[in-house]
């Protein structure tokens, strides 16, 4: 027995050839692979799958154009799309506006991708059964009234089926696992299964008249004591642009329990085309998944530190001669690997610093400090790297000589620290920069500007999302976390940061920190 037929494209052999051999052991007989997207879309024409899993990057065309075609020709088929990590919030973000099922990210945890096979299959499925279904009801309406002289017999004839297909209908609706709910455009709530009444805690009596948004919220409740919901201006606007679109990072709350349970609700018109029937998926599984994960990251990326530390001190007494004299061309070569010693242990650093902020293990250090003590220290380490490139540095304070703000001094130097050492970075040699530290009303401005090479207006929105490498047009070297850390350090102090930019002739970037003056003078 089939347990469904699955289409697979990805440029590489050996994961085409990997994912084979998977899923025979797994008993999934029915599977077809490509290595090139356009003979796969040929297939498609032929045959229909019962799910399709493509990879995001392929040099014939990418992922997300091959899944926009396929969901042409088959709209009610699951698909995934497989994505590497550093690529995972570009592809998110696309995924949203054509309805992709899943995204998994390479290389994939071999039970992760069978669950997902498996759900995903389960739900072409049963998209398919209630599409089929509300047709065939549409199509019994249809022969009524064809056949209204017989109008009697008809009805007794039509209403068994109606009966029996209802009762199917209904028999899926009931036990299935997922919460099922209906709704109309503007996120009233009509119908809920037996399901969704568990997830929320509430019978369906009482739902019926709610608002979505008023049992689901976009807002993590762990980092916010009053978790906003916008759920339902979200599907006032893709409702009238789609028939299917997918809410992701949603919280359902439960009255009874006070949880908020991690889900995302998979959302599809019906016939009428005023109302929506959704899916929603308990995610607890997958997030307790992710949590271990970056719990393991944290754990492996703190225990390299002590043998990193080790080796740069060692090497670090070969070259200063505490350990006897050496000769020029082993100094070369230990320098080199103190270099790289240093790098990697600062992306270690880095990726701790993530893990803190995402986890809401990071608890600020707000006390009043000079913040013109700070700029000049922050000044006094730059000032070697901008040398080296005659790089001139002009500071244009507006801020009394003793000037205090109340912040977490500690993190606010490292933000001034990256958005200025990026300056000296991206500027080329004999350029200048300009720092504009101000006070204004109370809030703590800081602006630093360069004359380089600017930044594409494509790539802007991108700066200070994780592990972006600053512009397309040309990759840096560094983790592409330091920027993101900023905006994460900012917005924990209630403040924003943003840049402007034109290409060939620099950029700015700022970060205000709101109400944060103390004492103007110390006395």
């Amino acid at each position: 027995m089939s347990l469904g037929k699955i289409l697979y494209v990805d440029d590489d052999k050996l994961l085409t050839s990997t994912f084979s051999t998977l899923m025979k052991v797994e008993g999934y007989n029915d599977v077809q692979v490509f290595n090139n997207p356009l003979e796969a879309i040929e297939y498609l024409k032929i045959e229909t799958p019962d799910l399709i899993i493509s990879d995001f990057l392929m040099p014939e065309m990418n992922g997300l154009e091959f899944l926009r075609e396929a969901k042409k020709l088959y709209p009610e088929t699951s698909m995934i799309l497989l994505t590497a990590y550093a690529d995972k919030e570009n592809a998110i973000k696309t995924i949203n506006e054509i309805g992709v099922y899943k995204y998994i990210e390479k290389p994939w945890d071999n039970d992760d991708l069978l669950m997902n096979i498996k759900n995903g299959i389960e739900r072409s499925h049963l998209l398919a059964d209630l599409r089929d279904k509300i047709e065939q009801l549409e199509i019994a309406q249809a022969e009524l009234k064809k056949y209204s002289q017989n109008l009697e017999e008809l009805v007794k004839e039509r209403t068994r089926e109606l009966v029996l297909a209802n009762d199917k209908l209904s028999g899926i609706i009931n036990y299935c696992a997922d919460g099922i709910i209906i709704i109309d455009k503007k996120g009233v709530i009509e119908q809920v299964n037996p399901a969704c009444e568990n997830m929320t805690g509430l019978s369906e009596f009482t739902m019926r008249g709610m608002t979505i948004q008023e049992i689901a919220y976009t807002d993590n409740p762990a980092m916010n004591k009053a978790p906003k919901s916008d759920v339902q201006s979200s599907i006032l606007g893709l409702a009238e642009e789609k028939s299917e679109f997918i809410l992701r990072d949603l919280y359902i709350r439960n009255s009874l329990s006070g949880e908020y349970i991690p889900a995302e609700i998979n959302f599809a018109s019906l016939s009428d085309g005023e109302r929506f029937v959704g899916v929603i998926r308990n995610f607890t599984a997958q997030k307790e998944a992710e949590r271990l994960r970056d719990d393991f990251i944290a754990t492996l990326t703190h225990d390299l530190r002590t043998p990193l530390l080790a080796a740069i001190q060692t090497l670090n007494f070969f070259l200063d001669g505490s350990l006897g004299n050496i000769e020029d061309k082993q100094k070369v070569l230990l320098a080199t690997m103190l270099k790289s010693n240093e790098d990697l242990l600062g992306l270690v650093n880095a990726l701790l610093e993530v893990y803190r902020f995402e986890s809401g293990k990071l608890n600020l250090c707000k006390t009043p400090f000079d913040v013109n003590d700070l700029i000049k220290q922050c000044y006094t380490e730059l000032t070697p790297l901008a040398q080296k490139k005659d790089i001139t540095v002009n500071i244009h304070a507006q801020l009394d000589d003793e000037c205090l703000i109340d912040a977490d001094r500690a993190e606010i130097k490292r933000v001034i620290m990256n958005l200025c050492g990026n300056a000296i970075n991206y500027t080329d040699k004999n350029g200048t920069i300009d720092i504009y530290p101000k006070l204004q009303n109370g809030d703590f401005i800081f602006s630093v500007s360069d004359n380089g090479n600017g930044i594409p207006k494509e790539d802007i929105p991108n700066l200070f999302k994780r592990f972006s490498q600053g512009t397309s047009k040309k990759r840096s070297t560094g983790t592409g976390l330091g920027l993101y850390l900023s905006r994460q350090i900012i917005e924990a102090h209630g403040g924003k940061i943003w840049v402007e930019s034109k290409v060939n002739k620099g950029s700015e970037f700022t970060f205000l920190l709101a109400d944060v003056a103390a004492i103007s003078r110390v006395n």
